[in-house]
């Protein structure tokens, strides 16, 4: 097995012999350059490649693996690797990564926009419902962790039968015993008077022949008991030319649910090592151009809740906003509990795909206000139209004051801390809050927008991308939902950080306060759900004077 990384410099020797084409790197000199993230096979080599996102790298030479690129060569060969632990868990990652592209191609394959965006990007010449060699390795290791033990027992069952009603002459006079330190005979092999056929032998035989040829290929440390007859070498590539033939012959013997599941792999391999088959390949791959548009998916995935088609009369949706014609997606859109009251807000977010230790650019934080406002402004002419925003409970805009509910914005960047762990979020802030606004001092205007920067473990996200389920995904979002909200409140809360202190109106004439100063408080107020007047004074605005002597300190919570 051989893992390359998206980004990284080879020499174009070695990619030359890696691949048939130049379709996965793009040369440089006497460099080659990868340009895709995927799953390369080749059957003529009998090599897997996988060419793993550049957020793999830590450094400019170093692995999160913490070996250099080039140690990743050949795993085989590869002193970091070949008897250490961490062979295995490259083997994990690599499943999980392999899964997540497939996850991708299901996900997408009927959305217009993706197609469009990805034509050029998303190869395979592996159809919908074709097994892949990597599928097969995969399913047959699987299928006997999951089965071994009642294989075994099946097997053993029928060695047992053997030894009922023995020829006791025969089996003395033509078998040696064992003598045991008391010199009694025992004897391990018997001459029965009536000979029974396993039915089952042959196919054990054709599965753990497959499952042995897997394992010393690719190195899996699988144990075979060494009770099954196994063919090997010569023999086992005449099996993969004349298998399918062979095995078609015994096809009606099984009726066990075990053995016929054992059966259909098996005729799955031979099928693709057949000779005769007119389906043979000399490689298979599944490859992405642009690694950075799955992995917006993976996290829209865990993150977004699904979309209402609700249009304005211009027939803007917010399908239109997240889903753009360039295939840029707003990776994380959901509706929650606002950072004021008991109202809903949308909660927007960027994905942004580095290495480990990167963050994001200048010109990231102008994209995120683009989407944020965009948002923003959907709702408000749905509002002006149709008296309603997207949901009941969401709210943008008090009519009173003419204030802007505080829309959340936030990065998430994806980052490898150890290459072990596939269970922990590892969700924590990162960087700076990033701020954007008109008037410094007007948290409540629609211009003043606050971007919270999170990373979050790569492999977890890779893992939860393809096995997480409904209930596990919808765990996942509340807690993530409720965190992220907690952590604006506290920002707000401090106001040493926000540079802001909120407050709350105590008298009962808030429509007269407002119309009696609304020059000075413009931009600075906010009518809640629950009907209380707030404001929110920066620690620089000496404008509003005697005007706080009717307010205390609101807590948001």
């Amino acid at each position: 097995m051989r893992i390359l990384i998206e980004g990284e410099k080879y020499p174009i020797e070695l990619l030359q012999e890696v691949f048939d084409d130049s379709k996965f790197y793009n040369q440089d000199n006497q460099f080659g350059i990868i340009t895709s993230v995927g799953y390369y096979h080749s059957f003529e080599k009998g090599e897997i490649t996988y060419m793993l996102p550049k957020v793999f790298m830590s450094n400019s030479e170093e692995t999160v693996f913490g070996v250099h690129k080039d140690k990743l060569l050949n795993i085989q060969t590869s002193d970091s690797f070949k008897h250490k632990d961490e062979h295995n868990w490259v083997r994990q990652i690599s499943v999980y990564f392999y899964n997540s592209l497939l996850e991708f191609r299901r996900r997408n394959k009927d959305s217009t926009v993706i197609i469009n965006s990805l034509s050029a990007n998303l190869n395979t010449n592996l159809s919908d419902k074709e097994y892949s060699y990597l599928d097969l390795l995969l399913s047959f290791v699987n299928f006997y962790k999951k089965n071994k033990n009642h294989i075994l027992f099946k097997h053993i069952e029928f060695i047992s039968q053997q030894a009922q009603k023995p020829n006791w002459e025969k089996t003395i006079r033509k078998s040696i015993p064992l003598i045991t330190p008391k010199g009694q005979p025992v004897y391990n092999t018997f001459r029965n008077k009536k000979k029974a056929v396993n039915l089952e032998e042959e196919l054990l035989i054709y599965f753990f022949s497959i499952l042995n040829h897997f394992n010393q290929e690719h190195n899996l440390y699988l144990k075979i008991d060494k009770s099954y007859t196994l063919i090997k070498g010569a023999k086992f590539q005449l099996l993969q030319n004349n298998g399918l033939s062979k095995l078609r012959k015994i096809k009606y013997r099984y009726f066990n649910d075990t053995l016929k599941k054992m059966y259909h792999l098996c005729e799955i391999y031979f099928s693709q090592t057949d000779h005769s088959s007119i389906k043979k390949k000399r490689e298979e791959f599944l490859s992405v151009n642009n690694y950075n548009l799955v992995f917006e998916d993976m996290i829209d995935k865990l993150f977004s809740d699904p979309i209402t088609e609700k249009q304005t009369k211009d027939g803007v949706s917010l399908k239109n906003l997240k889903y753009n014609e360039d295939g840029k997606i707003i990776d994380h859109v959901f509706d929650y509990q606002s950072l004021l009251d008991t109202s809903d807000i949308f909660y927007i977010g960027d994905s942004k795909y580095y290495k480990s230790e990167t963050t994001s650019g200048k010109m990231s934080k102008y994209k995120q206000f683009t989407y944020a406002k965009n948002v923003i402004q959907y709702n408000i002419d749905l509002l002006n139209e149709t008296g309603t925003y997207y949901t009941d409970n969401l709210r943008y805009r008090d009519d009173l004051t003419e204030g802007y509910n505080i829309t959340p914005n936030f990065f998430i960047y994806g980052y490898i801390n150890s290459y072990k762990n596939f269970d922990n979020t590892e969700l924590e802030e990162r960087g700076e809050i990033v701020k954007s606004f008109h008037f410094k001092d007007r948290l409540f205007d629609r211009d003043t927008l606050f971007v919270h920067q999170y990373k979050i473990n790569f492999l977890y996200a890779l893992k939860a991308y393809s096995q997480f389920g409904t209930k596990a995904i919808e765990k996942f979002r509340a807690e993530i939902k409720a965190k992220f909200r907690k952590n604006f409140i506290d920002f707000f809360s401090n106001h040493e950080k926000s540079n802001f202190v909120i407050y709350e109106y105590t008298e009962s004439n808030k429509e007269k306060f407002i119309e009696d100063n609304f020059r000075k408080v413009n931009g600075k107020c906010y009518v809640t759900m629950d009907n209380k007047l707030i404001l929110a004074k920066h620690t620089n605005d000496q404008t509003l004077g005697m005007l706080l002597q009717d307010f205390k300190i609101y807590e948001l919570k």
